[in-house]
């Protein structure tokens, strides 16, 4: 019979090949969701009032600047798609994390006046070359992002120097009281409506990742104040 100590010996060699299989990076790689009845909700959401007269208009603003190869970070259903103007934007690479906002958005792929090619992937893993877009565009898209930093960073990454990024993002709110009330409501937007963080600076972490921020507007709101954002890589 062999000793304990021997049994403990083999027992840690065969504990230790097993664990030498496992990536550890793997776990921690953001992963693509479905978040199938908030999908369903923005959808309809997106067909009322607020879309058509105060969304639309900024979306056509922000979407007016892009030129030339464009990345579309988290492209939800695809409400962007039709701004895009194909005297300026030569093609579109469209991601979007979430399975169920992809359908909607692959319907208004069809009807999109440039090139778009969707591809279903998280901002913190994009599936690019470094340095071959010349803009980025994310609209009400960071709230939601697992990890802001990392996302920006990888944005940057693929960018052409000098390229812009172009945002329009519910961010912070400056006061007192109501960023109090967004770090209250926060845990319950986390979990009803795909993520959403209404407590971030936003604004911030595009400056910490390392862009210059150019442009920057307030277009209103308490606790959910929106920024309109234009930074560029150097």
């Amino acid at each position: 019979m062999k000793p304990v100590n021997e049994y403990l010996s083999i027992y840690r060699k065969q504990l230790q090949q097993l664990m030498s299989q496992i990536t550890p990076t793997d776990a921690s790689k953001p992963k693509t969701t479905s978040h199938r009845f908030f999908a369903a909700f923005y959808e309809r959401v997106s067909r009322g009032g607020y879309e058509r007269n105060i969304m639309g208009p900024l979306r056509k603003e922000i979407i007016g600047q892009a030129r030339g190869i464009v990345l579309e970070i988290g492209a939800g259903n695809g409400l962007n798609f039709a701004f895009y103007n194909p005297a300026q934007v030569q093609r579109v690479e469209a991601v979007e994390p979430d399975t169920a906002m992809l359908r909607y958005a692959s319907e208004r792929v069809k009807t999109a006046h440039v090139p778009i090619t969707l591809t279903q992937a998280p901002v913190e893993a994009l599936p690019f070359a470094d340095e071959i877009f010349d803009s980025a565009v994310a609209t009400l898209v960071f709230c939601s992002v697992t990890d802001p930093v990392h996302g920006l960073s990888e944005i940057l990454r693929v960018l052409k120097p000098g390229g812009a990024l172009l945002l329009v993002e519910h961010v912070r709110a400056e006061g007192a009281i109501a960023s109090r009330v967004q770090d209250i409501v926060t845990p319950l937007t986390k979990l009803l409506a795909g993520n959403c963080h209404w407590n971030r600076n936003t604004e911030r972490a595009v400056a910490d990742a390392g862009f210059a921020i150019q442009d920057r507007r307030d277009l209103g709101g308490v606790l959910q104040p929106v920024i309109m954002l234009r930074a560029s890589r150097s």
